[in-house]
């Protein structure tokens, strides 16, 4: 008897087994373009769609044959899964999207609202939602993926790496996924940002092989200043100093660069090490306060001036002035999105809500966009200078006559 059931259930084993050996919805790779780079426009009333595709052959090395890594392969039609559909007609094979890296977005459709683009990524099961998105400044956002880079083989990779680097080493771009882009859509009391990005140079040149065969490239790609968004549809862009006010308001910068003014003329250069933000609400007298406190702690990196780094009252004002001028660039940031934008991108509304939910749900939120131009911002910094080189004194201090 147990001979019969051990047969069983080595033959029950087998066949479970072999239904295992397969994978029903496998997808081989020489069946399918493999998609790294998507860029959005919006032609009137069409979508645009132009999708960066790895030619295999060429990204490895040993048999390349001189062509381009990457091919572009556009579409037009009214609707966004239509257009991407419609790439079969020149694209030899099944776009997958799996390994994307970045979205462009064209500005008109930022302007006109990007929900659209954002329920079809969602929707799709393939696309993973932790690809970088950004708005193409001044440039049609397929500009931004037909130009080749020196450094990377696949643009695409350029875009990805350039934007995560600028975001960990300097504070005015920022980097931006899917899923916090939906996040920051869905939650009251907060809007989005994105980082734009832009051609420089010769736009024709920089789609030619020969451009990266050159020290100096036809064009190159850069990350510039932050789009701002009411909800869906960006509302105009954030300066440079203001793109770094706002990514030390929301706690955003790991690391950045900066100066400071010396008495008798000249600058000192800091290097932001460490910095961390809070942001806390309250309610005085019934209206919505911000209080924001932050420590800030740096290295003197650079002194183009004569300074005594020796004597600590020297520290001690450089910190103060320090204090006063990220103080200072905090403000204007706050004020000049208060009054060009009227739109809370930094999380006020959110830090209110936490703050007091009950009021929040019963009249602050619904009221929330006037309230927050009138908001009041409190600011508390310390600020702290930590190393200054294994220079002690400028080197213009030791400089005979």
């Amino acid at each position: 008897m147990w001979r019969l059931k051990t047969i069983l259930t080595l033959i029950v084993l087998t066949l479970l087994a072999a239904l295992l050996a397969g994978c029903w919805n496998r997808k081989e790779l020489d069946e399918l373009g493999i998609q790294m780079g998507t860029a959005i426009d919006k032609v009137g009333h069409e979508y645009h769609v132009a999708v960066q595709v790895v030619v295999p052959g060429e990204v490895s090395t040993r048999q390349s044959g001189g062509r381009s890594t990457v091919t572009l392969y556009k579409a037009t039609a009214p609707t966004l899964f239509e257009a991407f559909r419609k790439l079969t007609e020149t694209s030899p094979r099944k776009i997958y999207s799996a390994h994307i890296r970045v979205l462009v977005l064209g500005e008109s459709l930022a302007r006109d609202g990007i929900a659209n683009v954002l329920d079809l990524f969602s929707r799709n099961p393939e696309a993973r939602p932790d690809f970088y998105i950004m708005v193409a400044r001044d440039t049609p956002a397929e500009k931004v993926l037909g130009v080749l880079t020196a450094l990377e083989k696949i643009p695409a990779y350029n875009l990805f790496y350039s934007l995560d680097t600028s975001a960990k080493t300097w504070a005015p771009t920022t980097t931006v996924t899917m899923d916090q882009l939906m996040e920051d859509l869905t939650t009251a009391g907060r809007n989005p940002v994105l980082t734009g990005v832009t051609v420089i140079g010769n736009t024709k040149g920089g789609e030619m092989k020969q451009s990266v065969e050159q020290i100096e490239p036809e064009a190159r790609l850069l990350n510039v200043g932050l789009a701002a968004f009411r909800r869906d549809r960006m509302v105009g862009w954030l300066t440079e100093e203001e793109a770094k006010g706002y990514n030390y308001i929301i706690d955003n910068v790991r690391s950045t660069a900066g100066h400071l003014s010396c008495p008798d003329g000249g600058m000192v250069a800091l290097e932001t090490i460490r910095t961390k933000t809070k942001i806390k609400g309250a309610l005085v007298d019934g209206k919505p306060v911000i209080r924001i406190h932050m420590t800030n702690q740096s290295n003197i990196s650079d002194v183009e001036c004569k300074l005594d780094l020796n004597d600590p009252h020297t520290i001690d004002q450089l910190e103060e002035q320090g204090r006063k001028k990220l103080i200072n660039l905090m403000q204007k940031t706050v004020d000049n999105v208060k009054k060009k934008y009227k739109v809370d991108i930094f999380g006020f509304g959110q830090a209110i809500h936490r703050a007091n939910p009950k009021a929040w749900n019963q009249y602050l939120e619904a009221e929330w966009n006037e309230l927050f131009q009138q908001v009041k911002v409190e600011y508390e910094l310390d600020v702290m200078i930590r190393r200054i080189g294994t220079t002690v004194d400028s080197i213009k201090n030791d400089i005979k006559e």
